[in-house]
């Protein structure tokens, strides 16, 4: 099992914001900072994905050939809002919201890719 995720973004300010706003979509809140340069996201106050302006410098940030992160959503109406939000706040669209079949017959996903060129995925396999 995967403990957490954590990967640097270049613009630390731009990226809270980001992902404050779209991960709350998914019952995901910020729940832990530290020093005003990590910051770690979850549930009941368990985080499992992180952002960090720290990290290698020599290392290019959201270039990672075929890593996504995929977030867990409580409903198709949560993974619709998700999207949205990410697009406006400058995410760029990798995969509309839609069933996924070929994955799984529930599946229901959307798939952007964050400011800084990662790529970020809300997934349910909730009906609603």
């Amino acid at each position: 099992m995967i403990h957490h995720v954590s990967y640097s973004v270049s613009n630390y300010a731009r990226s809270l914001e980001f992902y404050d706003r779209t991960l709350i979509k998914l019952g995901v809140e910020r729940v832990m900072t530290f020093d005003n340069a990590v910051a770690g996201y979850g549930q009941n106050g368990q985080p499992f994905f992180w952002i960090s302006r720290q990290g290698n410098p020599e290392e290019e940030i959201g270039n990672a050939r075929g890593m996504h992160v995929a977030f867990s959503a409580p409903s198709r109406r949560c993974v619709q809002a998700w999207y949205e939000e990410c697009l406006a706040l400058g995410g760029t669209d990798n995969g509309a919201p839609g069933p996924r079949p070929e994955y799984d017959l529930r599946y229901y996903g959307a798939f952007i890719t964050d400011p800084d060129g990662w790529r970020i995925e809300a997934v349910t396999f909730n009906d609603e």
